[in-house]
């Protein structure tokens, strides 16, 4: 029974969607985003859940992702973690965070992430990195300038 995310549920036809695993939260981002599509996937016959997100959290900080992620975003994974079930997403930091927990993950109709990123803070002054927390952005503590998000070098 594979997790989808909100794309597959906006665009795949409705039998491949019937049967899925889905977060109670995509409800909300669906009525936002097509209140008639909403309707209609409210019909279906899904496995609707609301997992507890800590270990896509976790996972998510490691790798850097937790700032593009939102809270729909981290219960598909948590979902995904929890059922063991392939991910349907076309979300880069969905896949990428899927990759570092070995997930098995598949686009909706995007191009699959090739590869695994990391990412950190860099600071545009003196250049000291460091690992992202939460905030996308900080002020650097040693010289003050802005730290932006760079891709890591590993």
């Amino acid at each position: 029974m594979p997790v989808l995310d909100t794309a597959a549920l906006l665009h795949w036809p409705v039998e491949k969607i019937a049967g899925n695993l889905v977060a109670n939260s995509q409800m909300t981002e669906l009525e936002n985003l097509s209140p008639e599509r909403a309707m209609l996937v409210e019909a279906l016959d899904l496995r609707w859940e609301s997992p507890d997100t800590k270990d896509a959290e976790i996972a998510a900080a490691k790798t850097g992702d937790l700032p593009r992620l939102s809270p729909v975003d981290l219960d598909v994974i948590a979902i995904a973690i929890n059922s063991n079930e392939i991910l349907y997403t076309d979300d880069y930091s969905m896949q990428n965070v899927c990759r570092f927990l070995g997930l098995e993950f598949q686009p909706v109709f995007n191009q699959k992430s090739k590869k695994q990123w990391f990412w950190q803070l860099k600071c545009i002054g003196c250049r000291a990195t460091k690992e992202i927390e939460i905030e996308k952005e900080e002020t650097c503590e040693i010289c003050g300038s802005p730290m932006k998000v760079k891709k890591a070098r590993r």
